[in-house]
């Protein structure tokens, strides 16, 4: 599974996440062709971007000039603006989840409803183009999941629309909330409105960087210097094997009439187990017998209990829960000499994937064509071992 990792040691802020985005290998022409999309006045912001260090560290500085603007936009109006952009959907739903956790933001500290709203920093065009080019960049990278560490809180003082604010500013408190914060010795404001809602909108874990193989590494600069730690934001690009609990359900069986078992299998596989299997064992005065294992959700452990009751002598089962970690698979058409054929396509943790012809295609074609089962698979593994 596709994952960004975004190590916010120093802060975050919308020009950091898009020169990170950029450093990862989003091209800007991307960036300039996605954000034409926005119904804004012509000549109302230009982007750029460089590379430059941070203490000795390479990273790509994105930029935004606007003219200053003196009217600001409510929440509605930038709804519009996404709204009815050229923009294609998942973009236009990554910006407008992004905006709504800041209207919300705004909304709880002002105490109005969303509608009653306006912006100041996050209405101005720098703050819209950081965003959306935010989303732009997700996209096409093709990201599934975004994780991130904990949020420095940030000391001092800010100037902002409203006056001179104590760090955090109020609306990034508010964004802060739900989030995992950690105490910083840097003074200053490192965390923005905006970086407090891209991790408030879409990162789905805050903590360390997960068990991932890293593919790629993206450094965004900040504007500003900083001689105690590099203003960076680092993001990592990598795949991660998905884990998910599930519990093993298990009972022993030593009087199960054998002609028996395949039919509970197939009832509950039927009804919803991930797996089953049966194990020969010995059990208690050397009788032969077997063990029962279904693999399952919570979900479905009830219901699968009470199959195995009706449907087997058991008269009690165990189960317990376990962690898993499986493979990104999926099915996919291949083209052979023998015709297209479906197969499994399992994705490796170093990127590479792994063919597996599926039994019943095999089956299928070795009844039709007359050709040995073994057959059949040693030339539909030869077919997936030549693609490129």
């Amino acid at each position: 599974m596709k994952t960004l990792f975004l190590d916010c040691a120093a802060g975050i802020s919308g020009d950091m996440t898009i020169g990170a985005l950029l450093d990862l290998g989003v091209p800007m022409e991307v960036l300039q062709t996605g954000l034409a999309q926005l119904s804004l006045p012509p000549g109302s912001f230009r982007i750029s971007a460089a590379k430059t260090t941070r203490l000795g560290i390479a990273a790509t500085h994105f930029m935004v000039e606007a003219p200053e603007q003196h009217h600001h936009r409510c929440y509605s109006d930038i709804k519009e603006l996404i709204s009815v952009s050229g923009l294609n959907e998942t973009v236009r739903s990554l910006s407008q989840k992004i905006f709504l956790r800041v209207a919300e933001a705004e909304a709880a500290v002002h105490g109005v409803s969303l509608d009653k709203v306006h912006f100041h920093e996050v209405g101005a065009v720098d703050s819209i183009v950081d965003i959306v080019g935010t989303a732009i960049g997700l996209d096409y990278l093709g990201m599934a999941t975004i994780a991130s560490s904990p949020l420095p809180f940030g000391s001092g003082w800010v100037e902002t629309a409203h006056g001179r604010l104590p760090v955090p500013a109020p609306a990034t408190a508010e964004l802060f909330k739900g989030l995992r914060v950690t105490p910083d010795n840097v003074p200053g404001e490192w965390v923005t409105p905006t970086g407090a809602a891209i991790i408030a909108a879409l990162s789905t874990a805050q903590g360390p960087a997960p068990e991932m193989t890293i593919t790629a590494i993206g450094y965004g600069a900040g504007t500003k210097e900083c001689q105690q730690r590099p203003n960076l934001l680092r993001a990592f690009l990598g795949d991660v094997s998905p884990r998910e609990s599930i519990l093993v359900m298990e009972t022993h069986l030593d009087d199960i009439n054998p002609e028996i078992m395949g039919f509970l299998m197939d009832r509950l596989f039927e009804a919803g187990a991930l797996d089953v299997a049966f194990s020969p064992l010995q059990m208690k005065k050397n009788r032969p017998g077997f063990r029962l294992t279904v693999i399952t959700d919570k979900a479905h452990l009830d219901g699968l209990a009470n199959l195995v009751f009706t449907e087997s002598t058991a008269i009690g089962t165990r189960y317990y829960p376990v962690e898993r970690r499986v493979l990104e698979r999926n099915t996919a058409s291949l083209d052979t000499a023998l015709g297209p054929v479906n197969v499994k396509k399992v994705r490796l943790p170093d990127g590479s994937f792994r063919t597996y012809p599926e039994f019943e295609e095999c089956r299928r074609l070795a009844i039709e064509l007359g050709m040995p089962l073994p057959d059949v698979y040693r030339l539909i593994e030869k077919t997936a071992a030549e693609e490129p």
